[in-house]
């Protein structure tokens, strides 16, 4: 079911809504398209859209605040197995064929001031990097009820891409001035292109992605965020907020639990994908922090493989009356994995929408079994 731009914010901003929002964020992984297949799901349903999920139309404010710029991607090895390629950074990426979707760094080219100087110019501010004919695009569909997103670099994410994880968790102590000047030159090339657009149409989400945290928690903690991260967002999200954008929404996987609080002060009013597989329970999370706080996902992906009665005890638990004021967007923490019965997902999406009350799946949507046996 389609929401509207004022719809979707209401509801994320704990004001008026008409029922609770229940969505696929990412959809399957590589293969499982094929499994379903196998199993006789309707084409329809393989897509998703024969789910008639909930969705908010979007587009794009028209501005580039990451990356601009550098040498184009070109391919260096390709096999049966993987592609390596090498980035706008010099960067060797390699990508495993039928398993993954997003390619992985082999090797990283900052590790003191030095290196950051031969990359700092792709990172700069410039004309270019504002798209005025998607600004007006932007315009037009926000009237039509689409949601204006723009994005700022991650301020954990940014200098790990430029350093990897272990010479970026070192320079927090080590070489603590070139995590500084990395986010001052994003936060001003992302304010220098904002402030720009925000000037002709309001940006109605400001979007991060971090990535930061696994099982154990995150690669860094309350200390490191309050000192280097948090400037750097409360500077983009001061000027945004100012001129009227509501959301601002972070993606970081694993157990953000220990951070939560600074990332809060640091002006976020959304999370997710909150992964039960790493110790996050959005009902927890809820108590603790009310209407501060709006989530996305949370449902545990891996319930869909086990059986209808996991799937059962999952959804009650995390659909309770308590959960269902405003604020969550329900959905599964991540793609639906590989391995989960196509009957079985139809149950997760039939009994979710009969726990938030949602229109069940008319007649012509069901009967797959059937008819494919």
């Amino acid at each position: 079911m389609r929401w509207t731009r004022q719809e979707y914010i209401d509801y994320l901003t704990f004001k008026e809504f008409k029922r609770p929002m229940f969505v696929e964020l990412f959809g399957p992984l590589v293969g499982l398209d094929k499994e379903w297949q196998a199993q006789g799901a309707p084409e329809d349903k393989i897509g998703m859209v024969g789910f008639d999920w909930d969705y908010v139309p979007y587009v794009s404010c028209g501005g580039n605040t990451d990356i601009f710029g550098g040498p184009e991607s070109r391919i260096i090895e390709e096999t049966e197995e993987y592609v390596i390629e090498s980035d706008q950074l010099g960067r060797r990426m390699k990508l495993m064929k039928g398993k993954a979707t997003v390619p992985l760094p082999m090797d990283y080219p900052v590790k003191n001031m030095d290196d950051w100087m031969k990359f700092k110019p792709l990172y700069l501010f410039d004309e270019r990097r504002i798209d005025w004919n998607q600004v007006d695009k932007a315009i037009a569909e926000q009237k039509e009820g689409s949601l204006v997103l723009a994005s700022m670099p991650g301020g954990f994410d940014l200098p790990r891409q430029l350093m990897g994880e272990e010479e970026l968790c070192y320079a927090y102590y080590e070489q603590p001035e070139l995590i500084v000047d990395i986010l001052d030159t994003a936060a001003k090339t992302s304010i220098a292109v904002l402030d720009r657009i925000s000037d002709r149409v309001v940006i109605d989400q400001l979007s991060v992605h971090e990535d930061m945290a696994g099982k154990s928690g995150p690669l860094i903690g309350p200390n490191q965020i309050g000192e280097f991260i948090k400037p750097y967002y409360l500077r983009v999200w001061d000027l945004l907020s100012s001129k009227g954008t509501k959301i601002f929404s972070q993606d970081s996987d694993g157990n953000m639990d220990p951070v939560i609080d600074v990332f809060l002060d640091s002006g976020l009013t959304e999370m997710y994908p909150m992964e039960p597989g790493a110790g996050m329970d959005i009902v927890k999370v809820r108590e603790k922090y009310g209407n501060r706080l709006s989530l996305k996902g949370g449902i545990n992906k891996y319930v869909l493989r086990d059986s209808k009665e996991a799937i059962r005890r999952e959804l009650e638990y995390k659909m309770q009356d308590s959960m269902q004021k405003g604020g969550v967007v329900f959905g599964l923490d991540h793609r639906i994995p590989n391995g989960t019965p196509f009957e079985y997902y139809e149950y997760y999406v039939e009994l979710g929408r009969e726990l938030l009350g949602i229109e069940p799946l008319t007649d012509d949507m069901k009967g797959w079994m059937r008819q494919a046996f």
